[in-house]
């Protein structure tokens, strides 16, 4: 049986041939939307590619209180748990490098970020995104440009060199890992101010990036690493914001796509493709964007479930039962209290501020599902409704597609497999989009 990485290679390779094919990545460390994404590729029969962010999980243990080692036993636990096969696993490392510690000097935060890679190849994690874009405290130049390419390419290689090293002592039972380079413009987690179009990057600047990458891999004798390289994050023209979607406009890209087919092996890693449409994402694979990162989208189904699960439960128990979960209330009060994921992203008065906690699609409230609170109001609203029948015009109401899936019989009316099903209405989209299904 092939392994999950070859299956992923030949999947690149098809869409450089002029196949539609293509992969989505879950890029989420919650336990109940990756139990759904497993659920999506067993299903398809095909392989999961999930990644966590240097913000998530690093050797500190990130947002998550995850280090990479761990992050792997949790994902197999959840692998074990709906019988998904580990060999279809493939695990990624998305944004690696200094990042989590620009603030400091450059030569600090690249300490720090070696160990970082280090840690995830020593896991097992095989696709790594080599991200070195961002200014460290005392990197000169205008910040209201990027850094320059040189500079970038320069520590790119360095990290390459950390995990070809730490690979060769630890990992050689593992095909030697792939690597990501180049990075998408805004910041990862959607666009902090308002815009009137997205502009994809230009091919000249995509050629810039392979050409100046290649030339200091081949500097520190990586030769073999750079056949190794095999996607490039770029800018198709695609984001969101709070309230807007920037829709993939293929004619736009169109020289963009063409450029890439220059090069041996190489396809492009689309950034922020949450809330594209099934069409649009489908052109992005034909156009050969064809591995696409999700993460908000997923996390804001799971809440627009639990929303849906918490109407339900009021209309079945009376809005004055003191019974009630109070998860809404729940997440608003620890959001207030806990203002650091959200307070400087949302801007606006207070309504506009309350607005975007429950209902911005950048999502901030992704980060808050760990705390106690949150997850004890979420498990009595599982409880409540577990203990009555939820009445088939409820769901018709405040969940409909599930409503018809109840009424088929494919899924049952329990809290758990309802919010399953809605989190596979998007990531539904994204396999049939990459031909998954």
């Amino acid at each position: 049986m092939k392994s999950s990485l070859e299956a992923f290679l030949e999947l690149m390779e098809a869409n450089r041939n002029g196949l539609a094919k293509g992969i989505y990545s879950v890029c989420t460390a919650h336990p109940e939307v990756l139990e759904a994404g497993f659920k999506q590729a067993k299903s398809d029969k095909s392989l999961l590619l999930i990644e966590s962010t240097s913000n998530q999980v690093d050797q500190y243990g990130g947002y998550t209180g995850m280090k990479p080692a761990d992050f792997v036993e949790f994902i197999n636990g959840i692998a074990d748990k709906t019988g998904f096969p580990k060999e279809m696993i493939l695990l990624g490392g998305d944004h690696l490098g200094p990042n989590p510690w620009r603030k400091l000097p450059a030569a600090e935060a690249m300490d720090k970020a070696k160990v970082l890679i280090a840690e995830y190849v020593k896991a097992g994690f095989q696709k790594i995104h080599l991200d070195t874009s961002m200014f460290c405290a005392d990197d000169e130049g205008d910040r209201s440009k990027p850094l320059s390419d040189e500079i970038v390419a320069e520590r790119a290689a360095a990290l390459c060199r950390v995990a070809e090293d730490t690979w060769a002592e630890y990992r050689k039972d593992y095909h030697k890992p792939v690597y990501i380079i180049g990075t998408e413009v805004p910041v990862p987690g959607g666009a902090q101010e308002e815009e009137d179009e997205v502009i994809p990057t230009s091919p000249a600047d995509a050629r810039e990036t392979i050409s100046v990458t290649k030339k200091h891999f081949k500097k520190a004798g990586l030769d073999e690493a750079w056949n190794r390289v095999i996607g490039v994050v770029v800018q198709p023209g695609v984001e969101f914001s709070d309230d807007r979607i920037f829709a993939f406009q293929p004619e736009k890209a169109e020289d963009l796509s063409k450029n890439i087919l220059e090069y041996d092996r190489l396809v492009y890693e689309a950034h922020s493709t949450d809330y594209q449409t099934e069409g649009m994402l489908r052109k992005l694979v034909e156009g050969h964007f064809c591995i696409l990162k999700v993460g908000p989208w997923l996390t804001y189904a799971y809440r627009e479930a639990l929303l849906s699960l918490e109407a339900i439960e009021v209309e079945i128990y009376g809005a004055g039962n003191p019974n009630l979960s109070k998860f809404s209330e729940t997440l608003e009060k620890v959001m207030i209290n806990e203002p650091k994921y959200w307070e400087p992203y949302y801007h606006g008065d207070e309504q506009q501020k309350a607005f975007k906690r429950k209902y911005s699609f950048s999502d901030r409230v992704r980060y808050y599902w760990p705390v106690k609170e949150i997850e004890e109001a979420k498990n009595k609203l599982f409880s409540n409704l577990n203990k009555k029948e939820i009445p088939l015009s409820l769901l018709s109401q405040y969940m409909p597609v599930q409503f018809y899936q109840v009424c088929e019989g494919t899924i049952k009316a329990n809290p758990t497999e309802l919010v399953h099903s809605h989190i596979n209405t998007v990531t539904g989209i994204y396999s049939r989009a990459c031909g998954l299904s």
